[in-house]
């Protein structure tokens, strides 16, 4: 990612750096937390109160909070122009730990998809 974040002088991301990569580990984890309450979603419950308020679950869901407080402190520094070059990495790492994790497969058609976008993302920060 460094080599995407070009910081030369004069650079678009110069003095954000410490922040962009802030808003990129809210990302992560909330595509963390994402594979969580997948991994939830596939198990077997007693009763629909187990499956909504057990510790993966609410684990998630603290995550997710946590990224939210991320994102929002990153964002006091960071413009929202940004935006659509970080957020979607969640597209990105959703599958990738969907793969490590789980054993997923990826199609061909969605690595075409992460492809476009990685080709976008350095587009942008050209």
């Amino acid at each position: 990612m460094s080599t995407l974040l070009a910081l030369s002088p004069g650079s678009m991301f110069e003095g954000l750096e410490k922040y962009i990569i802030i808003w990129i580990i809210s990302v992560f984890i909330s595509s963390v937390a994402q594979i969580m309450l997948k991994v939830e979603a596939n198990r077997e419950h007693e009763s629909r109160l187990k499956e909504y308020l057990n510790p993966m679950v609410i684990g998630s869901y603290a995550i997710f909070f946590l990224s939210t407080f991320l994102t929002m402190y990153a964002l006091k520094y960071v413009p929202l122009t940004y935006s659509p070059v970080i957020e979607p990495l969640s597209y990105i790492f959703v599958p990738v730990i969907g793969v490590l994790a789980l054993k997923e497969k990826i199609s061909k058609r969605r690595i075409l998809g992460i492809a476009v976008m990685f080709v976008g993302i350095a587009v942008f920060s050209m």
